[in-house]
């Protein structure tokens, strides 16, 4: 970090900008950097005192409970309400002065989640996201070698790279200077392509991401150094006192999520060296990564296969046609069951996919068949391999660069030109088959992997059609253990995943029957980690899952509508067993049906640890932060009784409902995956077979937790 960029706290410009607590402010700082060779201009973005006052507690059926940050509670209304019975808002006469017209940067204030994605954490990481992806677009265009990241004590982040920097000088159009241009008009950049472009390829694309950063933080405070000379602007939301809302959870910047993106970064971008620190008020809790992955997206595949077992050497090339770069790397591993793909665009992941992942995928299934019909290795002829056979343990990777990117909306999730996908299908198909041809052990490896897939497929295939037939001759589809519920809408059902009879009984017996249903297992389910398909077809804990949720088979494209039940609740007991328990079946449903994530259907239901009884009064506390609080509320010399609950069979039916499944007290955790790929090797490192992998990522991770909490 170079001298001069961050202002001291104790200085009268500190003093004179330092905003009420919880507002955001933005400070980007370009430095002119001289040298005999040659000159270069470092860009810093700097964050100022963490984010948007989130004022909304709730938003739809999903809010906060405000005793837990952390934790998520769910409202469910047992009545519908219409509003032709409450009257009809907004005016009769509808006319041209009820056509509000926004103006420059009213709309991104007005709906912040079409331009962010949401106004969650997901939305508040992005802000940082878009001036950190500046950062790589300045070396994805060579100009560029270097960025810092820094999350402050305060919450505040500051992004440092050695770019050229946002020029200041008069823009024809706007009459302003472009640093005021780029940041405070919509759609004003320079990333649209042409000639008067400033980068050939760019994860930007519509001019908005400084501008949106600027309308969502209450200040923003530029410095540019440039041609010898200092430049400082400062911005403003313009509306200090305004009582829109854009965030919706506690404000805080996570080192883990930033962390994962910067990762992704620096294997897309060998060129590049990223680092990330965390301030602390003691230095011991200093946190510090520098991420620099020479070996690109080699390294990437070779680090999300590192707890498994790879059937052949790390494949990787980097091929360019008609303007656009494919780079890919890919393996195949013998002890996975599930494939990884990822896709990228401009370095922007597109978690949606879109035309490079196709291509990658119709260039893997058709080269895989080709090559084994060609080397007789599949003997029948009427035998094709689908592309599940063929992906089945495979990890891939592929980053494309598009002069013209088409992305869907702002946020970039999915890829669309139509383009890619032919020169990634025809650039695939030919390195593929070219290695292969030369390495027939590989070939080999990955057809016979393939090929027991497709045999897998086809006994649990037999499997289904033997449980239907079951089925059928029962007069019923559902498991025998399962309570439905009365309500057929899955919109407002929900489904108890509870832990042995003992808690099922509970559970049905304290439960709201119009809408929540129950589902014991017996013990722990199959780990699917490591079992093939037609293992876990035969499983009965997971038929009965399958039937029970209404999901279809494994591999097809997902059906919200199929679902039985739209809100799935992991329920278990608060010791070792329950959380075992809890992460098996977290991990079939990360393998199965991953969407269910996305679709933002998995919960897990937070019991209470502890009910404090002091006379008539009774409180339940979470964990040992509402205890504390609960008992320093006592006077000293009080005399009360503190239960732990170990097991959801401890608790009455009523305490049940109350402390556990009354959606107007209960508190739930809504699961989603920010990333698919960090997500992945965490469950093949805690459920995989490598021992010596789990025995090192335990050792990690217990510097993290306090013995004393332990309870054994």
């Amino acid at each position: 970090m170079k001298k001069g960029v961050f202002l001291n706290q104790s200085s009268p410009v500190m003093a004179l900008l330092r905003s009420p607590p919880l507002q955001f402010r933005f400070l980007t700082q370009r430095l002119f950097q001289s040298s005999a060779a040659r000159s270069r201009l470092q860009s810093v973005a700097f964050f100022r005192r963490s984010c948007i006052f989130w004022r909304n507690h709730r938003m739809g059926l999903v809010g906060i409970r405000p005793r837990h940050g952390a934790g998520v509670r769910a409202f469910m209304s047992s009545s519908v309400t219409s509003e032709a019975l409450q009257g009809k808002p907004g005016s009769q006469n509808y006319g041209s002065d009820q056509i509000q017209v926004l103006e420059g940067l009213d709309p991104v204030r007005k709906r912040p989640g079409m331009y962010i994605g949401s106004t969650g954490p997901r939305g508040l990481h992005h802000l940082v996201y878009e001036i950190l992806d500046n950062a790589v677009d300045e070396a994805q265009a060579g100009y560029a070698s270097k960025v810092d990241v820094v999350l402050h004590e305060d919450n505040s982040v500051s992004i440092t790279d050695n770019g050229r920097g946002i020029p200041v000088d008069l823009h024809p159009v706007t009459k302003k200077s472009s640093l005021e241009t780029v940041l405070t008009v919509l759609h004003a950049g320079g990333k649209f392509g042409g000639l008067n472009s400033g980068y050939y390829v760019s994860g930007g694309l519509h001019g908005v991401g400084l501008s949106v950063v600027n309308a969502l933080s209450e200040a923003l405070e530029v410095t540019v150094w440039r041609d010898g000379k200092e430049y400082f602007q400062n911005f403003s939301r313009g509306k200090p006192s305004t009582a829109l809302t854009f965030f919706t959870t506690t404000i805080q910047f996570d080192f883990n999520t930033i962390s994962g993106r910067i990762r992704e970064l620096a294997f897309l971008n060998p060129e590049l060296t990223i680092t990330l620190k965390k301030e602390a008020a003691e230095d011991s809790n200093v946190q510090y990564n520098e991420y620099c992955y020479a070996g690109g997206l080699l390294e990437y595949v070779k680090w999300l296969n590192m707890d498994k077992k790879p059937l052949h050497d790390t494949l990787a090339f980097r091929k360019e046609s008609d303007g656009i770069t494919v780079d890919v790397a890919l393996q195949w591993c013998a002890d996975s069951y599930a494939d990884t793909m990822l896709g990228y665009a401009n370095s922007i992941r597109t978690v949606d996919g879109g035309t490079h992942i196709d291509g990658m995928k119709a260039a893997l299934t058709r080269t895989i068949n080709n090559l084994g019909k060609k080397s007789k290795l599949i003997k029948e002829k009427e035998i094709s391999l689908s592309g599940e056979h063929v992906r089945e343990g495979l990890s891939c990777i592929i980053s494309v660069k598009v002069p013209s990117p088409e992305f869907e909306g702002q946020t970039k999730t999915r890829l669309g030109n139509p383009e890619v996908r032919k020169v990634v299908e025809q650039c695939v198909q030919e390195y593929l088959t070219e290695y292969l041809e030369l390495h027939p052990d590989a070939l080999d490896s990955i057809l016979s992997k393939s090929l027991n897939a497709l045999k897998a497929a086809m006994a649990a295939k037999r499997a289904r059609e033997l449980v239907r037939t079951k089925s059928i001759l029962k007069s019923s589809s559902l498991p025998g253990k399962l309570a439905d519920c009365s309500s057929t809408n899955p919109e407002e059902s929900e489904i108890f995943i509870v832990e042995g009879d003992s808690a099922g009984g509970s559970a049905k017996q304290g439960r709201d029957r119009r809408f929540q249903a129950i589902l014991p297992l017996r013990g722990k389910i199959l780990n699917i980690e490591r079992k093939d398909e037609a293992a876990m077809y035969k499983n009965e804990e997971i038929q009965n899952l399958i039937l029970g949720l209404g999901l279809g088979v494994k591999g097809e494209d997902f059906k919200k509508e199929s679902l039985r039940y739209h809100k799935i609740i992991i329920l278990t007991d608060a010791d070792v067993d329950g959380a075992h328990i809890r992460t098996l079946l977290l991990t079939f449903f990360f393998r199965y049906q991953k969407a269910l994530f996305d679709e933002g259907c998995i919960y897990v239901g937070v019991p209470p640890l502890y009910k404090v009884e002091r006379g008539k009064q009774v409180h339940y506390c979470y964990d040992d932060a509402d205890l504390k609080k609960v008992q320093s509320s006592f006077p000293p010399n009080a005399s009360y009784h503190i239960q732990r609950f170990k097991g959801l069979g401890e608790m009455m039916p009523a305490q049940l409902w109350e402390t556990t499944m009354n959606p107007e007290e209960r508190v739930l955790k809504k699961l989603v995956v920010d990333d698919a790929a960090e997500a992945s090797v965490v469950f093949a490192s805690l459920m995989g077979t490598r021992v010596d992998v789990r025995k090192e990522l335990i050792q990690n991770s217990a510097r993290m937790i306090n013995p004393e909490s332990l309870d054994i």
